[in-house]
């Protein structure tokens, strides 16, 4: 059994659309994107260089992020991010039929939550889960996450897509580590607790 890792920036007010570029995801008029690049330091990346990539895992991207990745890592020669994601096998949930021409990419068409229980229950390592809101949102209500890894930004937007986005279940989470860089961003690890240890958040 696989588990479904979601890796993932978001602001205060749990905002994750584009933060890498303007470019990103600029849908319904967004105008902020790039928000977390002015915050990443050496601490952040030496955390996703040492910790997050740096064993064997598999990645389950939406079409958006895939492309905008596509068009980005495989050209970055030995950056380590570039190797890790070069080498990792990506699953793509997508209706396109568009080749995929990332080098070891796969597509996932076809009732998307029934495909993706297959594979999280077959052989291999981790599938994290970078970007790809629309494909979050179907995996978080089909309560099929294990872990997120949210590095929380000292940003507030007001605007923008949410990673929890309006009518999720209640449901709650526990932090099992955290950690801060100098620029006060916050690395946190959540794991959701058994919604029958949770029923109480209903009456809230």
């Amino acid at each position: 059994m696989r588990k479904i890792i979601v890796i993932t920036q978001v602001t205060l007010d749990g905002v994750m659309q584009a933060p890498g570029g303007p470019e990103e995801d600029p849908r319904s008029g967004f105008t902020h994107g790039g928000w977390a690049m002015p915050l990443v330091d050496d601490t952040l990346m030496k955390h996703v260089v040492g910790e997050t990539i740096a064993g064997e895992f598999d990645m389950l991207l939406g079409r958006r992020t895939y492309d905008v990745f596509a068009g980005y890592w495989p050209k970055q020669g030995d950056h380590p991010i570039a190797k890790a994601f070069n080498k990792a096998t990506k699953y793509v949930v997508t209706r396109r039929q568009e080749k995929l021409d990332w080098e070891k990419s796969l597509q996932i068409g076809g009732n998307v939550v029934d495909e993706i229980r297959r594979l999280k229950a077959s052989d291999g390592p981790a599938l994290q889960i970078w970007g790809s809101w629309e494909l979050l949102q179907t995996l978080i209500v089909a309560d099929l996450i294990d872990e997120y890894r949210l590095w929380v930004f000292p940003v507030v937007l007001g605007e923008g897509k949410r990673l929890f986005s309006d009518g999720v279940a209640p449901r709650g989470l526990t932090l099992v580590e955290t950690r801060s860089t100098p620029k006060g961003v916050l690395i946190n690890a959540y794991r959701p607790i058994e919604k029958m240890k949770c029923q109480i958040l209903g009456n809230y």
